[in-house]
C-alpha cells in the first residue's frame, strides 16, 4: 500500500474500510437475493431446510442490501464528503472506528439471526431489541463523528451534500428509536409497544421514511458531490438545491399511510399519505433535475467516462422511481398494484437503479483516491459493468411491472355471477415467466458486482501511485 494513503489532514482509513465493505456486502446481500429471486422459480431450492426459506433470507436479503451494502456506502462517503468539503480531519478517529466495527457487528449479528428465525417481523426493521440497542449506539456516535466534524469545520460554510447526510442521520435516528419501541420477553423475542393499527402506522412511518431518508436523503447527499466533482462542473443551481433540501424534509414524513391504502388506517390518513406523495414528486424531480443540469456543457465526458455515467443513469432512475411511487400511491392506482409485483419492480427501480448505481460510481470515483493511485486499473471493465447493472435492472423492473399488472388484472376478474374467474394458483403459474426473467436480471446485476470487486482488487493492490491524489483541495462547490 503506497504512502500517499496516508494522508496528513484527513482520516481516511475508515474512508477505505467501509468502501471495501461496500462492494462485499454488496456481493453477499444480492447473492442472497438472486438466491429468493431462484426460489420463486424453482421452489426446491429451499432444500426443505428452514434457515434456507424464502420467508427467512427475503429480509436477511433487504437488510443487507440496505444497511450493509447501502449503509456502507453512506458510512464511506458521508466521512469522506464532510472531510473534504469542511477541510477538516473527522472530529475523533477513535469513534469513527467504533462505527465501523459496530456496524460490522450489528450486519453479521443480523446474517446469524433472521436465517435463525429470530425477527421482530417488522418490514426493513426485523432485528430484535438487542441488535436495536446496538444499531441505536453505534447511530449516535456516527451522529457525534459527523456533526462534531462539521462543527469544527475550517469553512465558513457547510456544503449543501453534509445538510442531506445530517437530515438522513438525525431521521432514521429517530425513526428507529420509535418504530423499534418493543417489551421484551426473552433474550431474542419482544412485543411491539403498539397494537393493531397502531403499529402498523407506526411502521409504515418508519418504513417509507426508511426509504425517503436513509436510500434518498442520505443519497442525494452522495449526489450533490460526486456528479459535480466527476463532471468537474458546480452544481446548476444552489438555489435549487436549497429549496429541495427543505422541501423534501417538510413532506417525507407525511407519505407513509399510502402503503395501508383500503386497511383499517382510518380513511383522512390514508387520503394524507397519498396527497403527500403526490406533493413530493415536485421536490424530487427538482433534485434530479439539479443533478442533470450539472452536466450543462459536459454531457460530452459521458461517452469516454462510465463513472459519470453510472451518476447521471442513478439520477435518471431516481426521477423515474419518484414519478412511480406517488401515482401507485393514487388510490384508484394502488387497488390495482397493491399487493403485486409491481411494488417489488418499483423498489427496485430505486434499489437497483438509483441507490445502487450511484453507490457504484461513488466508490469508483473514491478508490483511487483513497489507495493513492493515479485511476482505476480498467476503465473497460467499469464500462462492462456500467452495462451489465444497467440490463439488470431493465430486465428485473420490466418483468415486475408486466407481472404486478397481469397479477392485479387476474386477481380483480370475476365472473357474470360474482365468482373470481382466476385462482391465486392461476396467476402465480402466469407469473412463472417474469419470475426468470427477474432472475436472470438479478444474476447479471450480481455478476457486475464481481467485475467491480475484481477492479477494485486491481487497483488496491498494484498500479501507479500519485502524491496528489490525496491532496486535491475540497472546494465548497465540490
Amino acid at each position: 500500500m503506497s504512502i500517499a494513503t496516508d494522508h496528513p489532514t484527513y482520516n481516511y482509513k475508515v474512508v477505505r474500510q467501509f468502501a471495501i465493505m461496500t462492494v462485499v456486502w454488496g456481493i453477499v446481500g444480492m447473492t442472497v437475493g438472486v438466491l429468493i429471486a431462484a426460489q420463486l422459480v424453482w421452489p426446491a431450492l429451499n432444500f426443505d431446510t428452514p434457515w434456507l426459506t424464502y420467508g427467512r433470507l427475503r429480509p436477511l436479503h433487504t437488510n443487507a442490501v440496505i444497511f450493509a451494502f447501502g449503509g456502507s456506502a453512506l458510512f464511506a462517503t458521508s466521512y469522506y464528503v464532510v472531510q473534504r468539503t469542511c477541510q477538516t480531519r473527522l472530529i475523533s478517529d477513535g469513534l469513527a472506528a467504533f462505527t465501523f466495527w459496530g456496524w460490522q457487528l450489528v450486519i453479521v449479528l443480523a446474517a446469524i439471526t433472521l436465517p435463525l428465525g429470530f425477527t421482530s417481523a417488522k418490514e426493513y426493521a426485523e432485528l430484535e431489541w438487542p441488535i436495536d440497542i446496538l444499531i441505536t449506539i453505534v447511530w449516535v456516535v456516527y451522529a457525534i463523528v459527523f456533526m462534531g466534524t462539521v462543527f469544527k469545520r475550517n469553512t465558513s460554510h457547510i456544503y449543501v451534500a453534509n445538510w442531506f447526510y445530517m437530515a438522513f442521520i438525525l431521521v432514521i435516528a429517530v425513526l428507529h428509536v420509535v418504530n423499534s419501541a418493543a417489551m421484551p420477553v426473552s433474550m431474542w423475542k419482544s412485543y411491539s409497544a403498539y397494537s393493531g393499527t397502531i403499529d402498523a402506522m407506526v411502521q409504515w412511518w418508519y418504513g417509507h421514511n426508511a426509504v425517503g431518508f436513509f436510500l434518498t436523503a442520505g443519497f442525494l447527499g452522495m449526489m450533490y458531490y460526486f456528479v459535480p466533482k466527476q463532471a468537474n462542473r458546480p452544481v446548476y443551481s444552489y438555489r435549487l438545491s436549497i429549496v429541495h433540501f427543505w422541501a423534501l424534509i417538510a413532506t417525507y414524513m407525511w407519505a407513509g399511510g399510502h402503503h395501508l391504502h383500503y386497511s383499517a388506517l382510518p380513511d383522512w390518513t390514508q387520503s394524507l399519505g397519498m396527497v403527500m406523495s403526490l406533493i413530493l414528486l415536485a421536490p424530487s424531480w427538482g433534485g434530479m433535475i439539479n443533478g442533470m443540469m450539472t452536466l450543462s456543457g459536459a454531457w460530452h465526458k459521458l461517452r469516454t467516462d462510465p463513472i459519470l455515467r453510472f451518476l447521471v443513469v442513478s439520477l435518471s432512475f431516481y426521477g423515474m422511481s419518484t414519478f412511480e411511487g406517488p401515482m401507485m400511491s393514487i388510490k384508484t392506482v394502488n387497488a390495482l398494484s397493491h399487493n403485486t409485483d409491481w411494488t417489488v419492480g418499483h423498489v427496485h427501480s430505486g434499489a437497483l437503479g438509483w441507490v445502487a448505481m450511484i453507490s457504484i460510481g461513488a466508490v469508483y470515483h473514491m478508490i483511487p483516491k483513497l489507495f493513492g493511485k493515479a485511476k482505476m486499473y480498467s476503465t473497460g471493465l467499469i464500462n462492462l459493468h456500467f452495462w451489465m447493472a444497467t440490463i439488470g435492472t431493465v430486465l428485473y423492473i420490466v418483468s415486475m411491472w408486466v407481472n404486478g399488472i397481469l397479477q392485479g388484472l387476474m386477481w380483480r376478474a370475476v365472473n357474470q355471477d360474482g365468482t373470481l374467474t382466476y385462482s391465486f394458483v392461476q396467476a402465480m403459474d402466469a407469473s412463472h415467466p417474469g419470475y426468470v426473467v427477474r432472475m436472470i436480471g438479478g444474476a447479471i446485476f450480481l455478476a457486475g458486482m464481481f467485475v467491480m470487486a475484481y477492479n477494485v482488487w486491481q487497483t488496491v493492490r498494484g498500479g501507479s501511485s500519485v502524491e496528489s491524489a490525496d491532496a486535491e483541495p475540497a472546494a465548497q462547490t465540490a
